[in-house]
């Protein structure tokens, strides 16, 4: 890679042939006059005439440019560094600039959040540690939307490590941070020359003796095999030249860490090493490339051990290519490359016109939401190739592309891997066991969020525990959000397992009958539900829900599956039911008598799933009560006569009123935070009312609401009772 010697080209008063300097880019979309601007802007803005943020820009251009990036991606590369020191205002480079230039220079600065977190790795072996190092890579393609940013930071971190030659204090923790995430981000994309140069300036700083031990073979051969190599290429072009086979041939540059790498993986010694004497040979045609091939081994004895196919079996990444290694003149083993032109610009810059068929579709429903991204990436990489200036590297190539992972920091700087949507609870449980049973709650970036908080990528997560272990039995309700995970949820679940049956027993006695208090329930059949759930008693059904093996929403669920699924033979007559607002379709059951107009008793609201009882009026039909209702027990005390049995019958979907009472500490939002609940579940409100003691600051806030069965107010109540600030939320049980 030519590297720009930037110190030659600014003036220690900052002067600059900006306008030369972009002219001399040759761009093919016409935006020298940006760039211009561009490298004016920065050395405005260098500091006290240090122009090392702009030195860097200029190196990240030619980099880029080298990659035939133009446009926006170079503005955005020139400026990059003066934002990054604070030099240069965002704001003001989008008002200067653009939209886009800007949403660059940010997803880049994003990105940086893998420097500033990291930690320095133990052990002077690149490649240790692999699986932290993935998810950090996996992690830094999740903040990638654009294969621009992802362009732009590996061309900054080529500068990084350029730059670190005399500063000793700083070459470790680069080459480090290069070695383990951005060279193997650099080969995914198949931008074979920036791997190259990374991993080899990375080797050098991270094995220095190594580095020095191979670097001092290869100098002292070098003159040697310069003419050796000069000889073969003059060979091997004659006897291409009689085939009529048109071919460049050169010597393939040699990597000192890929030399020192396959010393190391093959456990050979320098000689052994086939690739010191190598070419490289670029045609037109894949059918030349094995037609080259066959001229190299009649030429010269081929070592059959060495031979790979590379383009009928293309590497992940998508390279192709012929490798064989050969006995060339005076007996030396000599390695020979073919490829044709379009697969060496593709192992040299990423854009592999066939890897879209060699890589992704050769596996379909096999490539997780990391490799996507990357054939996203990579596909982006193609169209550009093709389509040249005219190409938006943003295009629909993007669309659908969703992350199923979150990749989040631990205090001290771990990647953590996790699902989609997981909150700090399944980070806790992540990190250990004991820690989520302990947690009390978290922090993001510093700021206290609650657990319910759905984590994004880059952020830093901080668990709050307490001393002793007790998680909390709403982290299992589904609706509530406190777990995504599933492995966290039978942590929690093998916890509450583990406790004394006693112990299991009382609390589960107290959670459902909470439950059922707080929905306003006082004639349950537990005997029933018990038998619904397969256990011989009662006890069996608390020590299974204190357990945290059946939750409050299943036994609220089947509470209601019992009444809605009862042997029709058992009901005489159904009638149609009016609901409160508009016409239902809810049926009921009516023992005893003909079809009779109905109606629902507002002084109780009875729903779907409850006890009911029927009252006849004169001129009303009947009116439903709960069979608890006290409106009811008085008039059956005074007109017994004229109570009658119903039942709910099979089809009772209707929406049903019921009134719910809140009562909270008062605050701004508080009504706006509960209807937001109520619109989540697309509940309907048919009343509300609110009174606050100014005194006390106690609200209390009674809303009158359309629901189709208990479990959907179940869920409801316990939303509304997670809400800040919410002392107690049930449901009225009359007027």
């Amino acid at each position: 890679m030519v590297q720009v010697r930037t110190t030659q080209l600014v003036g220690r008063d900052g002067s600059f042939d900006s306008a030369g300097w972009a002219a001399s880019l040759q761009l093919r979309d016409g935006s020298e006059a940006r760039l211009e601007r561009a490298a004016e802007a920065a050395i405005a803005a260098a500091a006290e005439g240090d122009f090392g943020a702009f030195h860097t820009g200029l190196e990240m251009v030619q980099i880029l440019h080298e990659l035939r990036l133009e446009g926006d991606a170079l503005v955005a590369a020139l400026l990059y560094r003066s934002v990054r020191q604070g030099l240069l205002e965002l704001d003001a480079v989008r008002a200067e600039f653009g939209e886009e230039v800007a949403r660059l220079i940010d997803g880049v600065l994003r990105m940086a959040v893998i420097s500033r977190m990291i930690q320095p790795v133990d052990g002077s072996v690149l490649g240790q540690h692999q699986s932290q190092s993935d998810n950090v890579r996996r992690m830094l393609v999740s903040l990638i939307d654009d294969v621009r940013i992802a362009l732009l930071k590996l061309a900054e971190r080529c500068c990084a490590i350029r730059s670190v030659k005399n500063r000793p204090d700083k070459q470790i923790r680069v080459a480090r941070e290069v070695s383990h995430i951005y060279a193997p981000l650099a080969q995914r994309l198949g931008v074979g020359h920036i791997k190259w140069e990374l991993e080899d300036l990375a080797f050098r700083y991270l094995q220095p003796e190594d580095y020095r031990y191979v670097a001092q073979l290869l100098d002292e051969r070098r003159l040697d095999r310069q003419e050796y190599i000069a000889l073969v290429i003059a060979q091997l072009g004659g006897a291409l030249q009689a085939q009529q086979l048109d071919a460049d041939i050169f010597g393939r540059p040699k990597h000192i860490y890929s030399i020192w790498r396959k010393m190391q993986h093959k456990r050979i010694g320098f000689s052994e090493v086939f690739d010191v004497r190598a070419l490289r040979v670029l045609v037109d045609r894949v059918a030349d490339c094995y037609a080259v091939l066959g001229v190299v081994h009649t030429l010269w004895p081929n070592i059959s051990s060495e031979f790979d196919d590379y383009i009928a079996n293309p590497k992940v990444n998508g390279y192709q290519s012929l490798h064989t290694a050969v006995y060339g003149p005076q007996g030396k083993v000599l390695e020979v490359q073919i490829r044709t032109r379009q697969m060496h610009e593709a192992a040299e810059y990423g854009v592999c016109a066939h890897w879209q068929y060699k890589g992704l579709d050769a596996s379909p429903g096999a490539v997780d939401g990391y490799n996507q991204k990357i054939a996203w990436l990579r596909q982006v990489l193609v169209w550009h190739d093709e389509l040249g200036e005219r190409a938006d590297l943003r295009g629909p190539l993007g669309e659908g592309i969703a992350e199923d992972r979150v990749y989040v920091f631990t205090p001290d700087g771990h990647v953590v891997d996790l699902p989609e949507g997981a909150t700090p609870v399944d980070f806790a449980y992540y990190i250990h066991t004991e820690v989520g049973h302990r947690c009390r709650g978290a922090k993001v970036n510093g700021r206290i969020v609650p657990l319910t908080y759905k984590l994004r990528t880059g952020e830093q997560i901080h668990i709050l525990t307490g001393k002793a272990a007790a998680p909390s039995r709403d982290w299992l309700r589904s609706d509530l959000g406190y777990v995504r995970s599933t492995r966290t949820r039978s942590r929690i679940q093998q916890w509450f397992r583990l406790q004394a049956r006693e112990q299991n027993l009382a609390l589960g006695r107290t959670v459902l009958e909470r439950e059922f208090k707080r929905l306003a329930l006082t004639a349950v059949d537990y005997r029933a539900l018990a038998t619904h759930f397969h256990f011989k008693a009662v006890e069996d059904m608390y020590v299974a829900s204190g357990a945290g093996d059946l939750s409050t929403e299943q036994v609220v669920a089947a509470a209601q599956q019992l009444v809605d699924g009862r042997d029709a033979s058992s009901m005489d007559l159904r009638l149609i039911t009016g609901r409160r607002r508009g016409d239902g379709d809810g049926r009921i059951s009516v023992r005893g008598v003909g079809n009779l107009m109905t109606h629902m008793a507002g002084c109780c609201n009875p729903l779907p799933g409850e006890d009911i009882t029927g009252f006849i009026t004169l001129g009303r039909g009947i009116t439903i009560h709960r069979s608890d209702c006290r409106k009811l027990l008085q008039q059956r005390r005074q007109q017994a006569q004229r109570v009658i049995e119903v039942d709910w019958g099979v089809a009772a979907e209707a929406s049903y009123p019921a009134t719910i009472v809140i009562e909270a500490f008062d605050r701004k939002g508080l009504l706006h935070d509960v209807t937001a609940v109520l619109a989540s579940e697309g509940v309907n409100v048919l009343g509300a009312s609110t009174d606050t003691n100014k005194t006390s600051n106690m609200a209390r806030l009674q809303l009158t609401l359309e629901v189709p069965g208990l479990d959907v107010l179940s869920r409801l109540l316990a939303r509304i009772s997670q809400l800040p600030n919410v002392i107690d939320v049930s449901r009225m049980r009359e007027a």
